[in-house]
């Protein structure tokens, strides 16, 4: 190969690789603005990871902090499953970020056993369980 091949090669796999890493090429989508904590943080689900069996469905959500001074992330996905039929959701899992958008170190984050918990008619649980749920 000649010498001007390798570097113009090695720019477009950077690139390439880049745009794999991107969060937006993950598939988040915000949740409806109504839903969003005001300034606070923005949260994100991505509609080609949730998982439907009988009358439950499962989904990660990803919640994006604005600049936050008293935690160590500022970012975290959390692994819900929801109970469809009777209108419930729990935790399966928490992962902390040292950088927004899903990015930098990880940690596992705390949960409370799992327990279930009822959704209520308004707030992002309202909001992932229609995503989740096939609900409209």
């Amino acid at each position: 190969m000649s010498n001007r091949i390798v570097p113009s090669l090695l720019c477009l796999l950077s690139v390439v690789l880049i745009v794999l890493a991107s969060p937006a090429i993950a598939g988040w989508i915000a949740i409806e603005k109504q839903h969003q904590p005001a300034g606070i943080e923005t949260i994100y689900v991505d509609p080609e990871q949730i998982q439907r069996t009988d009358t439950r469905a499962t989904l990660w959500q990803l919640t994006d902090l604005k600049w936050n001074n008293t935690t160590r992330f500022l970012s975290l996905k959390t692994h819900k499953e929801f109970d469809c039929a009777n209108s419930r959701v729990r935790t399966l899992q928490v992962i902390e970020f040292s950088r927004q958008m899903g990015t930098g170190r990880s940690r596992s984050g705390y949960i409370e056993n799992g327990n279930w918990q009822a959704i209520g008619t308004h707030g992002v649980d309202h909001a992932l369980s229609k995503t989740a749920c096939g609900k409209s």
